[in-house]
């Protein structure tokens, strides 16, 4: 029964960690035709984890049919990103300079999509970019956008 309930304990932790980071799909439009589904470009929403009030939009390419379905289709490097105040800023602590706020996987094993989070502090700023890597190689492409945090809130840095 112990480890039974060590498991459920476990399992559970992992369900909120990975809701914590978890995208909402806000929508999405298809780009090419398959009998076996479309590829598509999806609009995700990502709650930042350490700053209440600010979510990040990205949109990017998701690969359809059979590989697509199953999970084991390579996406697109690009996407797109804009990171807007959605109510009161407020930080559950102190942030990193520069962190990765979010990560998604892009294939079964070799590519994956991030946010990365970082404060310029001269302008009381914070700064998301969004880029994908590879096992071997990476790639360029990428977006950027900023939220500006209102005066006279700090922005607490570790």
């Amino acid at each position: 029964m112990a480890k039974f309930r060590i498991g459920m304990v476990a399992a559970a932790g992992l369900c909120a960690l990975s809701g914590a980071t978890q995208a909402e799909e806000i929508g999405s439009v298809s780009t090419n035709f398959r009998v076996t589904g479309s590829d598509k470009v999806v609009i995700e929403a990502y709650d930042d984890p350490q700053v209440d009030g600010i979510t990040c939009y990205v949109s990017r390419a998701r690969t359809g049919g059979i590989k697509g379905s199953l999970g084991m289709a390579e996406d697109p490097p690009e996407a797109s990103i804009a990171c807007r105040q959605v109510g009161p800023i407020s930080f559950k602590g102190p942030v990193k300079a520069q962190e990765d706020v979010f990560s998604e996987r892009m294939s079964i094993l070799f590519k994956t999509l991030h946010v990365v989070r970082a404060v310029d502090r001269k302008r009381n700023t914070l700064v998301y970019l969004t880029y994908s890597d590879r096992i071997v190689s990476g790639s360029p492409q990428n977006a950027v956008t900023a939220v500006p945090v209102p005066a006279g809130t700090p922005i607490p840095v570790k």
